[in-house]
């Protein structure tokens, strides 16, 4: 299956809470989008690896995507080396993506940087026709394959967007997939452990953080993202 959108996350709810919205819009615009989570969110601190995968299951069928694969790195300790490039160009030369969505280039939790440049590196390392890889269980020789586009969603930190998309009619649909992983996010009735994700004011921060970004370009909502090169428009009339 090809894909139009290949969005990576070092977590499950990593591609809800920095494109979710995006993810949604560009479903209901017709474009095919996957997930792909780097790891299962084992070390998280409410939850388990198990709930993680429901709660996953469930956000992608709220977004609406076609596919979602876990590569079940060790979460915390997955490394940017030949190993783990390797894993993420048979996926990228798999589902042979015009755009690759993935992490934050800088944020609170290292997986995320980590994961971001991982993901970078591969979408390069997938264009080289030398590198061979075979699709796991066959002996189906892979066609290498480029994204034309990588960008990076915002996380933790607010970083300053090189662009932002207009999400104003799917900033529900975010919030909805978001709070499918309720062992992670506020629920007033959880016994679990108060972490710096688990509080009201972290759901009402991503809201705020759309309606911020949507305020300074006179829309709604926005989603911010960071771009490896040049953004490039067909005429003027492209922005608004």
């Amino acid at each position: 299956m090809k894909l139009d959108i290949l969005v990576f996350g070092a977590h499950p709810d990593d591609a809800e809470l920095g494109a979710g919205a995006t993810i949604a819009k560009e479903v209901a615009n017709g474009k095919k989008v996957g997930i792909v989570d780097l790891t299962r969110g084992e070390l998280g601190t409410r939850g388990s690896a198990e709930i993680r995968d429901k709660e996953a299951a469930m956000a992608a069928d709220i977004l609406g995507v076609l596919v979602r694969e876990n590569l079940e790195f060790a979460d915390g300790f997955f490394t940017n080396d030949k190993k783990h490039q390797l894993e993420i160009i048979k996926i990228i030369r798999k589902y042979r993506p015009e755009t690759v969505l993935c992490n934050a280039i800088d944020d609170r939790h290292i997986d995320h940087a980590k994961g971001s440049k991982l993901v970078s590196d591969a979408c390069f390392l997938s264009g080289l026709i030398k590198i061979d890889t075979k699709i796991d269980g066959e002996e189906l020789w892979q066609e290498a394959w480029r994204p034309k586009l990588v960008h990076h969603y915002i996380q933790w930190k607010n970083l300053e967007p090189d662009f932002v998309v207009d999400v104003s009619e799917f900033i529900d649909t975010k919030v909805k997939a978001i709070m499918a992983y309720s062992s992670q996010f506020y629920d007033p009735k959880s016994k679990e452990p108060e972490t710096p994700i688990s509080s009201k004011n972290f759901i009402d921060s991503v809201v705020y953080r759309s309606r911020d970004l949507g305020r300074m370009v006179g829309i709604a909502y926005a989603e911010g993202f960071t771009t490896e090169r040049f953004v490039a428009i067909k005429d003027l009339d492209s922005l608004i």
